[in-house]
Formats: structure tokens, sequence, C-alpha cells
């Protein structure tokens, strides 16, 4: 498990992330980003953009009141599920 603090780069630690997910992490390993809030349409998109690279996120979490962290696991994710709707 490595852990990685991406704060300094506030809004712009997408492709950041991606790249030590990609170079430092093996596969099967686990890794914790910590990046700062900021918008909260971060978290989500963070979410979406670990799900679209391949990635599993196992959990995220509020770090402190401007701080968040997730945990991410090299393995591929599980396919999102569609409800339809009863007609």
């Amino acid at each position: 498990m490595k852990r990685f603090d991406l704060r300094h780069l506030k809004n712009d630690f997408y492709d950041r992330m991606l790249d030590l997910l990609d170079k430092q992490i093996r596969d099967g390993e686990t890794a914790i980003i910590i990046f700062e809030i900021g918008d909260f349409e971060n978290i989500q998109k963070s979410a979406d953009v670990i799900y679209e690279a391949g990635y599993t996120l196992m959990n995220s979490i509020k770090f402190t009141e401007v701080d968040w962290t997730l945990v991410i696991k090299k393995v591929k994710p599980e396919p999102k599920v569609v409800e339809e709707e009863n007609k």
C-alpha cells in the first residue's frame, strides 16, 4: 500500500493521480490518495475517473475539513448495474 498526497495540486490532480496509479502501483496493490476538496464536484469526478481508468474505488472519506481521501485498488472494477424502469 502506498500513500500519495496531491493536495498541492488543488483541483488539477486527476492526471497525476492516474499517472501514479499506472506507474507506482502494482496490479492488486492498494493506493491511498489525499486531495484538497475545493469544489465538491471533485469527489464524484474522482470516482468516475477511477472507474473509467479501470481501477476499483474501495473507499472515499472526508479526511479533514478541507481534505478528502480515496482508497483505490489496482484491479478491474465490477461493471456498473443499470436498472431498467418497469413499464
